[in-house]
């Protein structure tokens, strides 16, 4: 119809003003805390030498998955390394792991809440599928606002656009939980809080890391939206590449941003898969190969 025109639009920017006016200085206190969270580990991967992060970050790549994953850890950061573009990969490492924690603090209790209450899971569901739909450029309109511009509005969106998969794997673990095991624990007279924390949350536990996991992916995939917002990082030197049709420098930030990601990846699959420390393993594998051969039974004897 001509001239029909429903204002979503200016219902949202009214919105947005309401919170702006209200609750700034809420918003301010919000972004100091992140300021700080982000700059103290910003400071922890940066201000050592870059040889001392690569061997703690190896060392918890062997923790996670043997020697060979932490020889792969420490031959990728030494060449992002050799592509100059170490502090922008740390920066980005520091913005991924803030956005993520916070996500995850948020998702598993939320998935678990949708776990437990049907009523809760049917309000929520519609709410995550808003999030993982809309463009995730969208959500920087309103964060710049209420954050102004940095690295906090990065964060923001990237706590938005990557918390929808830590929500459902953990409602879908949790609800994959074998009910007579469940009702097993409450025929012992265990509390539900007691079943949660004893029966449902260790055996959803492969579903909940899978949930991390993809958090982190997508708290990197977004790393370029945010230097958009001067997140700066890896994400600020792909978006100067495009501003300058740089392609050495653009294909540099984005192989540095592909390593982050594999490591990322490998480790918290790595945790999420029925982990187990590194001398365990080799405890048990020495076992295994000293275990003694089974002896043939006998055959009886012939009577004649």
């Amino acid at each position: 119809m001509d001239g029909f025109r429903i204002p979503v639009g200016d219902w949202a920017e009214a919105v947005v003003e309401f919170l702006t006016d209200t609750l700034g200085g809420f918003f301010a206190v919000i972004r100091t805390i992140f300021d700080g969270f982000y700059d103290g580990l910003e400071a922890v991967l940066t201000v050592p030498p870059f040889w001392i992060v690569i061997l703690a970050l190896a060392a918890v790549a062997w923790l996670a998955k043997g020697w060979k994953f932490a020889v792969g850890t420490a031959v990728g950061l030494l060449v992002i390394v050799g592509v100059d573009q170490w502090e922008n990969a740390m920066s980005t490492l520091a913005l991924v792991l803030v956005a993520s924690l916070v996500a995850i603090a948020i998702a598993i209790p939320v998935g678990i809440l949708a776990a437990r209450s049907d009523a809760a899971s049917r309000v929520i569901r519609p709410i995550l599928d808003f999030m993982q739909t809309m463009p995730a450029m969208v959500y920087l309109i309103p964060a710049l606002i209420l954050f102004r511009v940095g690295v906090v509005p990065g964060i923001i969106a990237t706590i938005v656009f990557a918390m929808a998969p830590g929500v459902r794997l953990t409602e879908l673990g949790i609800r994959g939980v074998d009910r007579e095991v469940v009702e097993a624990g409450q025929a012992f007279g265990s509390s539900p809080g007691r079943i949660l924390r004893q029966i449902q949350l260790p055996l959803a536990m492969p579903s909940i890391m899978a949930g991390v996991n993809q958090v982190i992916m997508l708290a990197l995939s977004m790393v370029v939206i945010a230097g958009m917002v001067g997140a700066g990082g890896l994400g600020g030197q792909v978006v100067q590449s495009l501003g300058r049709i740089d392609v050495a420098l653009g294909f540099e930030a984005g192989l540095s941003v592909v390593i982050l990601a594999i490591i990322l990846d490998r480790a918290t699959g790595a945790f999420g898969n029925g982990w187990t420390a590194p001398w365990t393993r080799r405890k048990a594998a020495s076992k295994q190969d000293v275990a003694p051969s089974p002896v043939p039974e006998r055959e009886p004897a012939l009577v004649a």
